[in-house]
Parts: structure tokens; sequence; C-alpha cells
């Protein structure tokens, strides 16, 4: 039976040099579970893996999908579920490794097979959204499905405007779709999982340095590139982390200094949200600090293998 590890964090924690020791370890896969690395047009400003760490290790699921596209994350399933017995079939360790929760969610819960949302239904909820704030939204989930409502943190926009859109579309909740919808991906018996968590002071620090050195290494340029595209604002890849800041100095808003920092304060606030999604959505994930993650991964390998 093939190993299976699972390494989730925030932004700027380490995930991907920890994935990478790994690999080369136990002669496994890389595979991304991060929504913005899988688009091809941001590989600086999204701190993919660089072609010379891709070359140490076989790496999947990164850069394989267009800026112009949204990618969802049933397509994500489907996708990760067909790396995942590629893996198998070769009888290599599969590491799956980034910081999108919902990611992680579906992989040992899978997702629900939701119908499309009819226009006039996504376009008024969003209208709603932006005239009356998320709370309200909440509101009405509460009234329609209080199960559900409670499961939310109020102040997640995406995930109460997705909740609230789908039972008035379909009369269900997203929790009855869920059963009978895509399959898990993995089972949690099977896998090692750790969340990645460094102090607040040091991540807040790597942050900083790492916003800088992709800076440094050409972000510029690719965000210029992927402006001159003229792709809809609203698609996943143009609102990367640094990306709407950026572009915006691009057009002359805002001086440069001022959108890098927008940025990192930005991608601050970003990793305090991931942090505690995962604490209150997957508890089952062990939280372990960068310098002794491997030690505890290593210790729940041998558990999985007696």
């Amino acid at each position: 039976m093939s190993k299976i590890i699972v390494i989730a964090g925030p932004t700027a924690s380490g995930k991907s040099a920890l994935a990478l020791e790994l690999a080369e370890a136990l002669r496994g896969v890389v595979i991304n579970a991060d929504s913005m690395q899988v688009y091809r047009d941001l590989r600086i400003i999204t701190a993919r893996p660089t072609a010379t760490e891709e070359a140490r290790a076989s790496h999947r699921l990164y850069g394989h999908v267009d800026a112009a596209e949204n990618y969802s994350v049933g397509r994500w399933c489907v996708d990760a579920a067909a790396a995942l017995a590629a893996v198998e079939q070769e009888n290599r360790a599969a590491i799956i490794v980034g910081g999108t929760g919902l990611y992680f969610s579906v992989l040992a819960r899978g997702l629900a097979a939701v119908p499309p949302i009819p226009a006039d239904i996504r376009n008024s909820v969003r209208a709603r959204l932006a005239r009356e704030g998320v709370a309200a939204l909440h509101d009405e989930l509460a009234r329609h499905d209080p199960a559900g409502a409670a499961r939310l943190m109020p102040g997640d926009r995406a995930r109460v405007t997705r909740a609230l859109e789908v039972i008035l579309a379909t009369g269900r909740s997203l929790s009855d779709w869920h059963r009978r919808g895509m399959p898990a991906i993995v089972d949690e018996s099977r896998a090692a999982k750790i969340f990645l968590m460094p102090a607040r002071d040091e991540l807040l620090r790597r942050i900083d340095t790492r916003f800088d050195a992709m800076m440094a290494a050409g972000a510029m340029a690719e965000v210029r590139a992927l402006a001159a595209r003229g792709l809809d604002s609203n698609l996943p890849a143009m609102k990367a982390h640094g990306v709407p800041w950026l572009i915006r100095h691009l057009n002359g808003e805002i001086a440069l200094a001022d959108a890098i920092e927008r940025a990192k304060i930005e991608t601050r606030q970003y990793t305090k949200r991931q942090s505690t999604w995962f604490r209150n959505q997957l508890p089952e994930f062990e939280r372990a600090e960068p310098n002794r993650a491997r030690e505890a991964i290593e210790a729940q390998l041998r558990r999985l293998s007696k």
C-alpha cells in the first residue's frame, strides 16, 4: 500500500519545501492542492515550485490550467483522483500539499454534486452581498438551513454566498447534496496529516521575505503579461494574492511601494483565516511548527504501518 502524506498550512509556512524533502526521501510524487498554483500564468506570484525544484522530484497538477479558465474544486477532485490513482499504480508515495482548505476537505469527505445555479439567482444573491453585506445573507441562510449556517463562519463571504445560492436554487441544502455527490478521494485512516504552523511573528517575516523575493524574481513582469490579456477581473487567477494590487500599480492608480505593502497585508490577513478554517473544519490535522513537521509525519507513518 502506497504512503499518502497530506501537508497543509498557511501561505509561506514552508509546505512546498517540506513536500519536496519528503518526495526525495520517499521516491514520492508531489500533488498540488493550492487553487492558485494550478494556473500556468502565475508561477512566480503564487510561489509555485521552480523548474529546478520540479526536476528534483515529480510534481503534478501545477501550472496545468490557463488563467482564462474558472477552475473549480470539482475539476480538482477529478484531476487529483486521477493523479493519486497513477501514483498508486506506480507504487510511489503521494505527498499532497497546499493551502486551499476546501481541497483538503473534499479529499476525505467528497463533494456535493450540485447542479448549475441559474444566473438570475446567482446575480441576485451577489448583488445583495454587495448591498447588504455577508451578515444579512448568513441570517437568511440560517432561516432556510439552520444546521448549515451553524457550520459556517458568519463572515465567510464565499461559502455563505454559495450555500444560500444552492438552497434558493434547488430547495435543498449543500449537506443534502453532499450525501450523493462525488466520493471521497483519500481514506483518512491511510494518510499522515499535518498542518504547518510557524510562530505568528515568524510567519509574518516569511510572508514579507517571500513577497520581496517574488518581486526580485520577476513577479511584476508576470503580472504585466497577465494584465495584457484583458481577462475578466472576476476570474480566480486575477484575484491571486498580489495580482490586483500590482495591476492597480500598472494602471497608475497607486505607487509600487504601496501595492507591495497592500499585497503583504492581504496575505497576512489570509493566513489568519486559513489557520482558523483548518482548526474549525479539519481538527484531525496535527499542527506542528516547521522544524518538527517531518518528525511528526514520520511518527504518523510508523503508526499507520502497524
